[in-house]
């Protein structure tokens, strides 16, 4: 798709980030009184910030996960992986193919959250760790944080991945995608509202914001 089409489509996905803004909020009110499971995520995400602000970076643990996350996304559409570099500096993956959510997806998919569920999960089918969930919230909220802050803090310098695909479009779709990630698990560890109805309020705010814009541009003309 050339760029001038993906700058369309950029401008067309903002009601949908904005639709999928409002949803979120009304899911963030949903759990407001989910005590136990936002003190430990926002501790955890507190511990990594106080962390990233006093510590060096560990940009070699991240710049792994992004290029990692380029590998496994590549996998997911069938493509190989033919060469993978990691430094603290940066890396590459050389891959059979490639699209937009392939060269995106670092940004808004993340890798260690992931990874943390999946070693609780593990956990809990050998040793029951059900009594140790406020620390799997904690690691979640950590994850989190060292997804969001990491990815900020690179997005400061300039990135191939997002030149090539346009900026407006690039942004349009990391905000899609960390909006799907929150919408679909938060809910799933808050326990409220279920992961349909979270959705269910993004394609109605959606619809929505078009409607809004649809009267206004009807009083214009």
């Amino acid at each position: 798709m050339p760029k001038w089409a993906k700058l369309i489509v950029g401008v067309l996905l903002l009601p949908v980030c904005l639709g999928g803004a409002q949803a979120l909020f009304r899911v963030l009110a949903q759990t407001g009184d989910a005590v136990t499971f936002w003190v430990a995520a926002v501790g955890g995400a507190a511990c990594w910030l106080v962390i990233f602000l006093m510590l060096p970076k560990p940009m070699w643990v991240y710049v792994f996960g992004h290029e990692l996350t380029h590998a496994l996304w590549t996998w997911l559409f069938g493509g190989r992986v033919k060469r993978f570099k990691v430094t603290s500096k940066g890396g590459h993956v050389v891959i059979s193919k490639t699209n937009f959510l392939i060269t995106l997806a670092p940004y808004f998919f993340p890798l260690y959250v992931t990874l943390v569920i999946l070693i609780f999960l593990l956990g809990d089918l050998v040793w029951n760790w059900t009594p140790y969930r406020v620390w799997f919230h904690f690691f979640i909220g950590a994850a989190y944080a060292f997804h969001v802050t990491l990815t900020w803090h690179i997005l400061q310098t300039r990135q191939t991945d997002i030149t090539s695909q346009g900026h407006l479009f690039s942004g349009a779709v990391i905000f899609l995608g960390n909006l799907a990630v929150l919408l679909a698990g938060v809910p799933l560890l808050a326990e409220r509202p279920d992961v349909p109805t979270a959705f269910a309020w993004w394609l109605h705010e959606t619809g929505a914001v078009w409607m809004g814009l649809g009267r206004m541009i009807g009083r214009l003309f």
